[in-house]
């Protein structure tokens, strides 16, 4: 809402208005912004785009931190914040365009006539792409913690421009009038907040001088924060961005970037990767996490727009699979959302997020086919979001698929390794399964790799794009039974009532009962069975149960044959040896019975409540039998 512009006369030179911005208020603090502290944030950027605006019009001006004369000035004393810029300044009709947008309605209500054209604004809202902010609402975001706001400007369009103030109040009053130009006599704009007592927390002059280095640390003009006492006041922007100095060689500006980061994020990247896009203005660096992140957890990035500080949580500046890296970066043509907080979805930020995409591929290829142990350090941190990044970017699996850590049945290793050893490489479908057989199958010389965790089954079997001569195979319960060697005829036959008994206990659970060697002779028995047969168990179970009703209807339409779980007795065990032999029937149900629950706990699988109670059950009955036997 605009206040319309009228011409200034004696008479109406110092008027007052009043509006209500309790409603104004509650949206910028509730709605809008974050937190009451982007208020200096908001002055700030007011104070760039009126510095951008006059080298506009005076392109001979000096425009970097080069010129202590023509910058921005902040000042804390505990009493009052001021912000004071060189910038193009305002005349009395910028003042009602820009600062009493608050009274637009109320005015008109009034028969106030439009407001006129603004001679020479024109060519510089034509450089709006130029600008950081919107200088009507971010004033007003000084409301957040002031209970008065005092702007006294001058323009530098018109040689002898008279200065305007306008003064606002949180109750909605507000005057505007003009002052002769000896009130400011350089061109340029000093806002001055009056802070409320309960706002102490973000004017106090430490916390002020905090704020200007944590929001204006990259500007291009200079800042400078002074506290009352006497002197040039602390320069709160010194060096230009890390990125834009002059370094003597590739390693100290190595050296430095990376101090930087840690400057920035707390942590010594494992390396910098420096991000340069010249077609949208973008320059940074982002810095290689030295730890794994955990799963699910993204970093926010650092994301300066012309230099000030947008955001600490733009997530959107890069894709989800680029969370082994935090960015700090600095763009001219990213949008802002209306809150300067986060960035605006929309074409030019997914050209850059798939361009930044492709500067961290381009590392990985770089490190990968140049720098070995920083590939090592790299992957041994990072192998997960490399994996995520390998299932849908054939580049970088053809370099580093061979090189990605995987659980095997030859402990943790690098699937080349692997390979080296195993010509067939099996993969399980779960992590349960894999720990059901690991033991048995190296033992049997079999080549296992856990597909259980994420990415990885996938990734496993690309493997013979890579290495030819590599076959790869899911591992299935007959696969692992094809190397359990059979038992002789006359240890079957004399076993054959004991697993006649097992089969009988066990049917409860779908179990069938075999007798087999096979090494690790330490391992009595090994439970063969998977979720999804477990679960199509229990769907024909239901549906059994539910026999002839709709729910019955829609499980048995659903049933499939479901493959019984196998227990796998070892005869090469002494436990299984003794236990074979026992002929008393509910002393062999007991042993089957803890057989089955030995095993499934070394399976490392949840176990069902009816198996937890099996497993008390059995060891109980062992117990009395043993005790019945001692007395």
């Amino acid at each position: 809402m605009t206040l319309p512009h009228t011409p200034s006369s004696p008479a109406d030179a110092d008027r007052t208005f009043q509006v209500d911005l309790r409603g104004l208020v509650d949206l910028l603090s509730h709605h809008l912004y974050s937190s009451p502290r982007v208020y200096l944030r908001e002055l700030l950027q007011n104070a760039v785009d009126a510095l951008t605006a006059r080298h506009g019009l005076e392109p001979d001006a000096p425009a970097d931190a080069s010129a202590d004369a023509f910058g921005i000035r902040v000042y804390a004393d505990g009493s009052v914040v001021r912000v004071e810029d060189d910038g193009v300044g305002l005349t009395e009709a910028d003042v009602h365009t820009f600062l009493a947008t608050i009274g637009r309605s109320s005015k008109r209500a009034m028969g106030v006539p439009p407001a006129e054209p603004i001679r020479g604004w024109g060519r510089i809202a034509e450089q709006r792409a130029d600008f950081i902010g919107q200088f009507g609402i971010g004033l007003l975001s000084c409301f957040l913690v002031a209970d008065e706001i005092h702007v006294l400007s001058r323009s530098a369009r018109t040689p002898d421009a008279p200065a305007v103030e306008w003064r606002g109040r949180g109750d909605g009053s507000y005057t505007v009038r003009t002052l002769p130009a000896s009130a400011r006599p350089r061109p340029g704009t000093t806002v001055t907040l009056t802070p409320r007592a309960e706002a102490a927390e973000w004017t106090r002059p430490v916390r002020v001088h905090e704020l200007a280095r944590h929001f204006g640390s990259l500007l291009r003009h200079p800042v400078t924060f002074h506290d009352g006492t006497a002197g040039p006041g602390a320069p709160v922007n010194p060096e230009p961005a890390p990125w834009a100095r002059t370094h003597p060689t590739p390693g100290t500006r190595s050296r430095a970037l990376a101090a930087y980061g840690e400057d920035v994020f707390g942590f010594t990247p494992l390396d910098t990767i420096e991000l340069d896009l010249p077609a949208v203005g973008l320059k940074g660096i982002a810095c290689v996490l030295p730890e794994a992140v955990p799963a699910g957890r993204r970093h926010g990035h650092r994301v300066h727009v012309k230099g000030m500080l947008l955001s600490e949580q733009a997530e959107e500046i890069l894709p989800e699979w680029a969370f082994f890296v935090r960015c700090v970066v600095d763009a001219e043509s990213l949008r802002p959302t209306a809150s300067r907080e986060s960035l605006y979805e929309d074409d030019t930020l997914a050209v850059v997020r798939d361009a930044l995409a492709e500067r961290l591929r381009a590392w990985i290829a770089r490190t990968a086919a140049s720098d070995p142990d920083l590939l090592g350090r790299f992957l041994q941190a990072h192998h997960l979001a490399v994996k995520s990044l390998a299932v849908h970017d054939d580049e970088i699996l053809r370099m580093l698929l061979p090189w990605l850590p995987f659980e095997t049945t030859d402990g943790h290793a690098t699937l080349d390794e692997f390979a080296r050893s195993h010509r067939t490489v099996l993969v399980t479908a779960s992590v349960e399964e894999f720990r059901q057989v690991a033991a048995i199958a190296s033992a049997a010389g079999l080549g296992v790799v856990n597909g259980g965790y994420t990415y990885d089954r996938q990734l496993v079997h690309r493997l013979p794009e890579i290495r030819p001569e590599v076959s790869v195979a899911d591992l299935d319960p007959a696969t692992l039974t094809a190397h359990l060697d059979p038992v002789d005829r006359e240890t079957e036959l004399a076993a054959a009532a004991y697993l006649a008994q097992a089969r009988d206990a066990l049917a409860v659970f779908d179990c069938d009962v075999a007798l087999r060697t096979f090494q690790p002779a330490s391992a009595p028995a090994l439970l063969l069975d998977s979720r999804e047969a477990r679960h199509e168990r229990t769907r024909s179970q239901l549906a059994r149960e539910q026999q002839g009703g709709l729910w019955g209807d829609i499980l048995g339409h659903l049933r499939q044959e479901a493959p019984r779980a196998q227990l796998i007795l070892n005869q090469l065990n002494p436990l299984v040896r003794t236990a074979v032999t026992i002929d008393e029937p509910e002393l062999a149900r007991t042993s089957a019975e803890a057989l089955y629950g030995q095993a499934a706990m070394l399976s490392r699988r949840p176990l069902r409540p009816a198996e937890s109670s099996l497993i008390n059950r059995s060891f109980l009955d062992l117990l009395a039998h043993a005790l019945r036997k001692d007395s």
